[in-house]
């Protein structure tokens, strides 16, 4: 009454036309995406990066302002290469998170273009985004469901709703208006689901952001608002949820970027206090060449090289990734895997093959088991418990099997094909039809049943299963045969029709008055037996989480003529066919695990992470599944270890308080009949508990925990494009087994990445403490900003990428999760880096003031500009020897970089342990050798831009500049003895934690 439509005429046009102006068109609502120029310019917002461009700002203001350079083009190329910089990186990644997909945009996909109507009494059919509240809809097999409808007509109605509550078998519909124990009510359809069998009539009661889809968008819409607003609130934000290696990286380059500011203001002082000149125009103020002395500070401090090697590293990690059937969308997933504490897991599909299967049946009062999963009917075989049978002999032909699986046959509509995927060209097989019947067609065909058997008996009558019937009726015409098949049930004389009814156990063995035995014989069946029966039968098979049909015959010596009647009303039909029935047998199917899980859950469980399911199944099916799964343990207690999702929000829907959310979720690890805001609810419960949270998901039930997660993990084959467009990882073969493996593997890339930041970070350790002691001592510079932006982004980067490849330690996963908040530099990595840069600088100061003294015969800034003032028109030749002495310092440098890279891929072991099992670095260090010579050999560019000469230093430099890397070696080594104890007393105090 309230939506004022009536059902047999539909809204008028008038009346349709005012309601789309009032409630807007039947599609979702989305924010408009950021640009690409804008993410481009949200890129140059970070701390780091406007420390950067101020640098490069100042080195061409300074260059500009200085008569002796300020025509000098190459002046200016230390403030350009800076520039380049920072416009590289921001391009890079503006354009890949351009590319990154949208949730919501694959939310708006999922309703067909039109629809048909019944709009002034007439049928008709209209754009989808044009239904409004109150029309009258017509839906059949193969449709998609346009808006939430509430069922005026139902006809044998199951709609497929795996993308709204997980599960995968499809849903019978009717029009009775019932208390709600299921997911959704039975009276309704939801915009979005594809109606699988049936004929329907509906009425509008909910269109766009007001249907269940819609209230899915507009938790993930306003989980995006949550993010804020961009740097102080004046531009929009890109972010989702930051992972803990980028919270970690921008934390570093803050505290560095605050200390680089620091040290340039101190330096700056102290330079001018000191009166320190430049040695190439003396002329200039002290304070302009101050200036381009805090440039070159900055850019020595500030890690400019650690967000490229990251970048680099995790974009190795995903094409590594691909190996282990993991694709990830967004680059810093691949680290965030491996710091998570817990996995939360949908069951269906991901724990579980997402096939139903025949594993066991019953007849005769025989027990079998049925080996083989999936759809292949060519791999398994039905054999009898508790006989030992000789390989290769099994019990396909027994009398009860085939009179089973047979009958259960004739009363299926389901077919088993062969399918080749149009992406890989691989051939699968496929059914198409009803779920819960291709574990019939498969077993039947693993038994050796012909493909076109039941063509071989024409069907009389068809009666389809409904929630009101709870079976499935089917008569066939058997005359002139003496047995059901070949080996199976013999069949009454006179015998014309042949009636088989297959439905919930309860109901149909009501129904039966006889039993089938092994020998053919059929014997009255007693209440007591009935009672036997089920407990004995179909109870164990229910707690074991199987799925159980049974299946019973009837037969009838009428000419079929007058049961193909219609006369007969269908339901008096059914009445009279499913009497005095026999008890054939009964067979139970589940949804297997998949290879690998168990072992998978108890190598999480070693590595410290927690898993836990969550699914939208009755709790007493995902219990059975954990414990074979090991998710749930023998000795746990179920009723703390397990809960149904209505305790977590007892008053409808609203939750318990965030206190008694969180002591629910630190204990349980089985969540069943989860609604997707149950999914949401639970995942903000474990993170507030500082938890990095990984979750899976297929359904667009699951985009909202998969956007609110740590890392949302989709499935690749049967996610829909929703879950994947709000997940950060899709798993190509959705193999929870692929989650370990890849945690694993992030586990290993974090380990990588620690060991090239400290690398990194103790090479700008050392240029500070060299610029600083160059100024100090008032000794020249003993190298230009862009020699230094060469030396990190060039000769150091090959090196660095390679020690983020470094293969994982054999026992990372024993090793516990770190915590979330933990820095990406821990206290002792601290202490090994200050110890290698304190290393570094002196063995390159040595090395410097002797050169400076071979080439000059001083090594003071003074003494150098008393000496150009005595060269006269000869100061070129001064210039030219100090370039001799930089380029000896630089080559010095760059061979001990090359031998620490060696000496980093360890923080406690010796240098020589595995000294060649990383074939990258080898190839690396040569890279950085190339470039070395590049840097010092080639004309112009060495001379004119970089401001070496490695032409002109002769023997004796060249083999000077190896003093350095041995003593490196040597002092580098001897320094990781304290490193080691550091490391051992961290690990001892963390387990104690």
């Amino acid at each position: 009454a309230l939506l004022k439509s009536d059902p047999s005429r539909g809204l008028s046009e008038a009346k349709a036309e005012a309601r789309l102006k009032k409630d807007g068109p039947n599609q979702l609502q989305q924010e408009p995406r950021l640009g690409l120029f804008m993410l481009f310019v949200l890129q140059l917002t970070s701390f780091i990066i406007i420390l950067l461009i101020i640098a490069a700002i100042a080195s061409i203001v300074v260059n500009a302002t200085n008569e002796g350079k300020r025509d000098e083009i190459l002046s200016y190329t230390t403030g350009m290469a800076i520039f380049i910089l920072v416009l590289l990186n921001a391009g890079i990644a503006a354009y890949t998170e351009h590319q990154a997909g949208n949730a919501l945009d694959a939310l708006a996909k999922l309703s067909q273009p039109e629809v048909s109507v019944l709009r002034g009494g007439e049928v008709m059919s209209i754009p989808t985004v044009d239904v409004v509240k109150g029309d009258i809809v017509l839906l059949e097999t193969g449709d998609v469901v346009p808006a939430d409808l509430r069922l005026l007509e139902a006809a044998d109605v199951k709609v497929d709703e795996k993308a709204l509550t997980g599960e995968p078998d499809d849903v019978s519909k009717n029009t009775k208006i019932k208390e709600q124990t299921k997911l959704t009510p039975e009276n309704m359809v939801f915009s979005g689901c594809p109606v699988a069998s049936g004929k329907c009539k509906g009425i509008v009661v909910a269109t766009g952001m007001n249907t269940r889809i819609g209230e899915i968008a507009k938790m993930m819409a306003s989980q995006d608002d949550k993010a804020g607003g961009g740097p102080c609130d004046c531009l929009p934000t890109s972010a989702e949820n930051k992972t803990p290696l980028q919270e970690n990286v921008e934390r570093l380059g803050a505290r560095i970027g605050v200390l680089a500011i620091v040290v340039c203001i101190v330096v700056f002082i102290i330079g001018l206090l000191i009166g320190t000149k430049d040695p190439e125009f003396p002329e200039s103020p002290s304070w302009v060449y101050m200036i381009l002395i805090a440039v070159t500070l900055a850019v020595a401090a500030i890690p400019e090289g650690i967000p490229l090697c990251v970048t680099i590293s995790l974009a190795i990690g995903c094409q590594e990734m691909v190996e282990k059937n993991v694709q990830v969308r967004k680059i810093a997933a691949v680290e965030t895997l491996g710091s998570a504490s817990v996995i939360c897991s949908d069951k269906t599909g991901t724990l579980t093959e997402g096939k139903m299967t025949m594993t066991k049946m019953w007849s005769c009062g025989v027990d079998y088991n049925i080996t083989g999963q999936g759809f292949d009917p060519t791999n398994g075989q039905v054999q009898r418990v508790g006989m030992l049978l000789p390989h290769g002999v099994n019990s396909n032909r027994d009398l009860g099997v085939r009179s089973t699986l047979l009958s259960a046959l004739l009363c299926s509509d389901t077919v088993l094909f062969l399918a080749e995927d149009p992406d890989t060209g691989e051939t699968t097989w496929q059914y198409r039809g009803n779920s819960s019947e291709a574990p019939i067609v498969v077993a039947a065909r693993k038994i050796g049943l012909p493909e076109d058997i039941a063509g071989s008996y024409r069907r009389i009558v068809n009666i389809p299963f409904s929630s009101a019937r709870k079976m499935m009726l089917t008569v066939s015409d058997v005359t002139g045969r003496t047995s059901i098949c070949e080996g199976g049930m013999p069949l009454p004389r006179g015998t014309t029709c042949f009636t088989v009814c297959k439905g919930a156990p309860n109901w149909v063995i009501q129904s039966c008055t006889s039993i089938l035995r092994e020998d053919g014989a059929v014997l009255p069946l007693s209440e007591e037996e009935k009672a036997r029966i089920n407990a004995g039968v179909v109870d164990a098979y229910s707690d074991q989480a199987l799925r159980v049909l049974a299946v019973a015959v009837g037969f009838r010596a009428e000419p079929p003529a007058q049961l193909e009647s219609d006369d007969v009303p269908l339901d008096e039909k059914f009445k009279m066919l499913r009497s005095n029935l026999t008890l054939v047998g009964m067979v139970a199917s589940l949804d297997p695990d998949r290879e690998g899980v168990r072992e998978s859950v108890l190598a999480a469980r070693e590595a410290g992470i927690r898993v836990v399911m969550i699914t939208g199944d009755y709790l007493k099916t995902a219990t059975a599944i954990a414990r074979r799964v090991e998710i749930l343990r023998p000795e746990d207690n179920i009723a703390e270890a397990a809960v149904d999702c209505n305790s977590l929000r007892p008053n409808g829907d609203i939750y318990v308080p965030e206190d008694q959310m969180d002591d629910i979720t630190s204990r349980v690890r089985v969540f069943a009949r989860a609604k997707p805001a149950d999914k949401l609810e639970i995942v903000k419960s474990l993170q507030r508990q500082g938890l990095v949270c990984a979750m899976t998901g297929d359904g667009v039930n699951d985009a909202p925990a998969l956007n609110e997660a740590n890392i949302g993990v989709a499935m690749g084959i049967q996610g829909t494009e929703v879950a994947k467009g709000a997940a950060e990882m899709i798993l190509t073969d959705d193999n929870f087994t692929s989650i370990v493996k890849a945690v694993e593997k992030g586990r290993s890339i974090y380990a990588g990445i620690q060991k090239f930041v400290a690398f990194i970070m103790s090479v700008h350790i050392a240029e500070v403490i060299q610029i600083f002691f160059c100024v100090v001592v008032s000794m020249p510079l003993m190298r230009t900003p862009l020699q230094i932006l060469f030396l990190i982004l060039v000769t150091d980067l090959p090196p660095s990428i390679a020690l983020g490849m470094e293969p994982g330690e054999r026992n990372i996963l024993q090793q516990p999760p770190r915590p979330k908040n933990e820095p990406i530099v821990l206290g002792w990595m601290w202490v090994s880096i200050l110890l290698n840069g304190f290393v570094l600088s002196v063995v390159i100061i040595a090395v410097y003031t002797i050169a400076l003294h071979h080439y000059l015969g001083v090594v003071f800034l003074e003494d150098i500009l008393k000496a150009k003032e005595d060269k006269g028109e000869s100061q070129g030749e001064v210039d030219d020897q100090l370039a001799k002495a930089r380029t000896v310092a630089f080559i010095s440098l760059v061979f001990c970089e090359n031998v620490r890279a060696y000496i980093c891929r360890s923080f406690s072991q010796p240098v020589w342990v595995d000294l060649c099992t990383n074939p990258v670095m080898q190839r690396a260090v040569l890279v950085a050798q190339v470039a070395m010579l590049c840097a010092v050999l080639i004309p112009f560019f060495s001379d004119q831009i970089l401001g070496l000469d490695g032409l002109h230093i002769g023997l004796w430099g060249w083999l000077f500049s190896l003093t350095g890397p041995a003593a490196t070696l040597v002092l580098c080594e001897l320094s990781k003895l304290l490193t080691k104890w550091q490391m051992k007393r961290y690990q001892r105090q963390a387990r104690f934690w």
